[in-house]
């Protein structure tokens, strides 16, 4: 039985026990709870991750306070998403060439991970998403390398760059990717030999390549069926390159694919792509959420998460009444932003409003607008109650104390600080609230 099916099948069985329960009370989510530790522990995880994860469930399901309109199994079903899908990574992330021409991506792995099929598997998603793709063979301790490639590839219409009989893969990788760049490809890949993190010499030689060619992106192509190892061999082999993104392969065969998934997120690696069969065409984007939907088998509870999100942020109608008053603290202020986070993507959030100037932010400047909340957040935690009600009296002294308590610098510390007095300022203008109070009608 496969990764999907038999963690699928465990915990979407749990789940169901809860919501067809009588009621969501204490018993109902501690079997929950049950349920959720034992899918994850036959999968592999973590016994701690488990734990800790658990123990968020059941403290969050029994203490947070229930949003106007929302059931408590809606409430908990969202508990048990979010907690899910931060094991795993909330996020799906794009392999994207950001503009650039060609995008040359380095593949690394130990051997027998399914590195070269991985290749293949990789180009031909990209050539379906309507790139042109050029691949490089740089293994030259398993001659047969290059011909699997030319076997899977030519019929697809993705040449493929090797040169039999060469000993030097780092020459080879680097006449390929030149090669493959005068023919003006979208993206480069380049298939090296499998390794393993203790074979020095190897590792050596995958610090040459990618000094070599200088790739755009490390992928490292990890086994599934190794489950918890996985965040082992990531780790090391980020120590010898800087790995971008992961791929997981053979999640179709594994039943130790949960360990796999949750071992590389907590080494903090994006997992890009999913290996879910043999076939070239068995490969797809690692989406998190839609994941955890397949597990739970509810594939509309995204949908019941937004529209829990949006109850919670409209629970905090009062401090929002305040804000628009001019007579809010530091505290109100972060807390009121941190929650418009929670209800999606901040540009799509505040486009809803109809403000001023917001058509002429651009992704990135949201995406940092995003990480600065994150910042401010972990510092108005790292404050005392008096400062949070008086931020006038945090002098040097107060600041590095916060700095260091939240994980962050004082400068972080300082633009808070400067940001809400210049919003204590703005929204003294009758204009200004005028615009907001309008905007949050129409929202």
């Amino acid at each position: 039985m496969s990764a999907f099916s038999s963690l699928g099948k465990t915990l979407k069985e749990a789940f169901q026990r809860f919501l067809a329960s009588p009621s969501a009370d204490r018993n109902a989510v501690e079997e929950l709870v049950r349920g959720v530790q034992r899918s994850l522990l036959v999968a592999d995880v973590r016994v701690e991750l488990v734990s800790k994860l658990s123990e968020r469930i059941k403290e969050r399901a029994l203490a947070e306070k229930l949003p106007p309109g929302v059931s408590r199994k809606d409430h908990v079903a969202k508990i048990v998403y979010e907690e899910l899908t931060s094991l795993l990574g909330r996020k799906p992330v794009k392999l994207s060439p950001d503009g650039k021409k060609p995008y040359v991506v380095m593949l690394l792995g130990i051997q027998g991970t399914g590195k070269t099929t991985t290749a293949a598997k990789l180009a031909n998603y990209l050539k379906t998403s309507g790139y042109k793709v050029g691949v490089v063979c740089a293994d030259t301790y398993r001659p047969a390398a290059y011909v699997q490639l030319q076997q899977l590839l030519k019929p697809r219409g993705v040449e493929v760059y090797g040169e039999p009989g060469v000993s030097d893969p780092v020459e080879i990788a680097r006449r390929g990717v030149e090669f493959f760049r005068t023919m003006g490809v979208d993206f480069i890949i380049v298939d090296t030999a499998g390794r393993h993190r203790s074979q020095e010499e190897l590792m050596d030689e995958m610090r040459r390549l990618g000094k070599a060619i200088q790739p755009d992106e490390n992928i490292l192509v990890i086994d599934g069926t190794i489950g918890q190892q996985a965040g082992v061999h990531a780790a090391a082999f980020h120590e010898a390159a800087p790995v971008g993104s992961i791929i997981i392969t053979k999640l179709d065969t594994s039943a130790k694919g949960g360990g796999a998934l949750s071992a590389v997120a907590e080494t903090g690696a994006v997992v890009k792509f999913i290996g879910v069969g043999e076939a070239v065409e068995d490969f797809e984007p690692f989406n998190p959420g839609g994941y955890v939907a397949s597990l739970l088998g509810m594939p509309d509870i995204e949908s019941l998460v937004e529209r829990v999100r949006t109850a919670e942020v409209e629970m905090d109608e009062e401090r929002m009444k305040t804000i628009l008053t001019g007579r809010f603290t530091l505290e109100d202020m972060v807390s009121q932003l941190s929650s418009l986070t929670k209800l999606g993507p901040l540009k799509k959030i505040l486009g809803k409003l109809s403000l001023p100037g917001m058509d002429a932010l651009s992704d990135t400047e949201f995406e940092k607008a995003e990480e600065r909340i994150k910042k401010w957040t972990a510092v108005v935690k790292s404050m005392t109650a008096k400062e949070k009600q008086e931020p006038a009296i945090i002098d040097s002294s107060r600041i590095r104390r916060i700095a260091r308590g939240a994980g962050v610098s004082e400068r972080d510390v300082r633009e808070l600080l400067k940001s809400f007095q210049a919003s204590r300022k703005m929204m003294k203008d009758r204009k200004i609230r005028q615009i907001l109070r309008q905007g949050r009608g129409r929202a």
